[in-house]
C-alpha cells in the first residue's frame, strides 16, 4: 500500500511540475510546497515519508538529464546507521537490525567532463513529528521544515535547472541531497567516507541550508570565506542580486558543508538565519520568501560562472581549529542574530524561563558587555559566557533602539 501512494505522490507531483512549472519561481514553489506538505510527516531520517522525498528529488534529477551517481546506477545511495536504544526518543529501526537507521542520499551529476567536479548539496531530512528530542516546541505536530530544509534542496534543484543547458563549463557539479542531518551529519559524512567521485577531484563544496528566510534588508550569511583566499573577491564581484552579504571564515559548524572541510575541501555555506519557527510546526511553506532564495540561486549561478576563469580553488584552514574549545556551563537563553555585523551581539530571540527572559532582554537588542567581559561578536560571547558558573549575578549592558540601558541577569 505505501509503495502505491509513494508512486501516486511522486507521479502526481512529477506531472505537476512539467504542466505548470514553467518559471524558476513556480518550480521553486512546487517543489517547496511538497517537500514541507503535511503528507510527507517531516521527512524524518529513517522513515518512509525519508524515502518519498528521496524518490522525488531523485525524479527531479532525471527530469534535468542529470547523471546517476548513487549505487548501482541510481540516483540513492543507500546505508545503514547504527544507533544505540533510547527510550527518550522514537529513532526509527532499519530492516537490515533493530538497531539500525536506513538513511538515504541522493546523488546526481552535470558532467561536462571537466577534471575537476564542484559539489552542491542541501540536506532534504527534518524532525518528522518533532518526537526525536530534537523539537523546539512545547506542542506536537508535524515538523515541516519548510526552510529547514525543503528551501534549500529546492535551491540546489533551481541551479541544476539553470546549469544544465550550459557549455564550456570548467568544472562537473554534482549535486547531493543528503539525509540524516538533523542527527548529526549522518549522510555527508557517510559520502565522504564512501564518495561515488573520487574526492581528490572535488574543488569545493557549496552548502544551502535554510535560505528559505531572507529578510527585508536583503541579507545572508556566508559562511567558509577563509577555506579559500579565492571566496571573499568572487563573492563581491558575483553579488548580481545586491545582497547584503556578511561573511564569515569558519569552515565548520552544524551542516554538511563540515563533512567536506574536514576532507581539506573549499566550503561555501549559504543561511538566511534564525528564526522564531526554527525546529517547530510553524515552519511552513506560508512563510518562504521565495524571491529571497531567488536572488540567492541567482548570485551562486554568478559565483560559479565566475569560477569558471579560476584554475585553482586553493584549501585553507580556518582558525577555530587553533583555538581552545569552549563548553559553557551556563546558558543566556537567546537566540542569536548571526546576521549582525555591527559591534556586539544582537538577539534574535528570547526563550521563555530562561535568564535573559528573566532580565527583561528582547528581540532586537544589541549586547555590548557581560559581567566584566565586553561583547563584541559571537566568539567574544560566548568567553564571556565561558568565564560564568550556575548561580553567578551579573550586570549587562545593551543596545535597545540606539539607547544604551544596563540589567542584571541571574543564572
Amino acid at each position: 500500500m505505501f509503495k502505491s501512494l509513494l508512486t501516486t505522490l511522486v507521479g502526481f507531483f512529477f506531472y505537476t511540475s512539467l504542466t505548470f512549472a514553467q518559471s524558476q519561481d513556480a518550480m521553486l514553489r512546487a517543489d517547496i510546497t511538497f517537500l514541507a506538505s503535511d503528507a510527507m510527516q517531516g521527512r524524518e531520517t529513517g522513515t518512509p515519508f525519508q524515502d518519498v522525498a528521496a524518490a522525488y528529488i531523485g525524479s527531479r534529477f532525471m527530469q534535468m538529464g542529470l547523471k546517476p551517481m548513487g549505487d548501482s546506477d541510481t540516483y540513492l545511495q543507500t546505508f545503514y546507521y547504527h544507533v544505540p536504544d533510547d527510550p527518550h526518543t522514537s529513532r526509527p529501526k532499519g530492516k537490515e537490525g533493530k538497531d539500525s537507521v536506513r538513511i538515504i542520499n541522493v546523488i546526481g551529476m552535470l558532467d561536462f567532463h571537466a577534471q575537476k567536479t564542484i559539489v552542491i548539496g542541501a540536506h532534504f531530512d527534518h524532525l518528522g513529528m518533532g518526537d526525536n528530542g530534537f523539537s523546539l516546541s512545547t506542542e506536537k505536530g508535524i515538523h515541516n521544515g519548510a526552510d529547514d530544509n525543503a528551501s534549500g534542496v529546492a535551491a540546489i534543484m533551481a541551479l541544476a535547472r539553470k546549469l544544465k543547458d550550459r557549455s564550456g563549463s570548467a568544472y562537473n557539479y554534482l549535486f547531493i541531497s543528503f539525509s540524516g542531518e538533523e542527527y548529526g551529519l549522518w549522510g555527508s559524512n557517510y559520502f565522504t567516507k564512501h564518495p561515488t567521485i573520487d574526492l581528490k577531484n572535488v574543488a569545493a563544496m557549496i552548502n544551502l541550508d535554510m535560505v528559505g528566510r531572507m529578510k527585508p534588508d536583503h541579507s545572508v550569511m556566508v559562511g567558509g570565506i577563509g577555506t579559500s583566499p579565492v571566496w571573499t573577491d568572487l563573492l563581491e564581484k558575483n553579488n548580481v542580486s545586491g545582497l547584503q552579504q556578511t561573511f564569515d571564515s569558519s569552515g565548520t559548524g552544524p551542516s554538511d558543508h563540515t563533512s567536506f572541510y574536514f576532507q581539506n575541501i573549499p566550503v561555501l555555506f549559504y543561511f538566511t538565519g534564525q528564526h522564531s519557527d526554527y525546529h517547530k510546526p510553524t515552519d511552513d511553506v506560508e512563510k518562504i520568501n521565495f524571491e529571497g532564495v531567488e536572488k540567492i540561486v541567482d548570485n551562486i549561478d554568478a559565483l560559479l560562472t565566475g569560477l569558471n576563469q579560476v584554475q585553482e580553488i586553493p584549501f585553507m584552514k580556518t582558525k577555530e581549529e587553533k583555538e581552545q574549545k569552549v563548553e559553557l556551563k551556563v546558558t543566556l537563553g537567546i537566540m542569536p542574530d548571526y546576521m549582525f555585523s555591527g559591534t556586539g551581539l544582537r538577539i534574535d530571540g528570547v526563550k521563555e524561563d530562561r535568564p535573559a527572559a528573566a532580565a527583561h532582554l528582547q528581540q532586537g537588542d544589541v549586547i555590548l558587555q557581560l559581567g566584566s567581559h565586553d561583547v563584541t561578536d559571537i566568539q567574544s560571547y560566548m568567553k564571556a559566557l565561558n568565564a560564568l558558573k550556575p548561580g553567578d549575578k551579573v550586570s549587562v549592558k545593551y543596545l535597545r533602539n540606539d539607547q544604551e540601558q544596563t540589567g542584571t541577569v541571574q543564572f
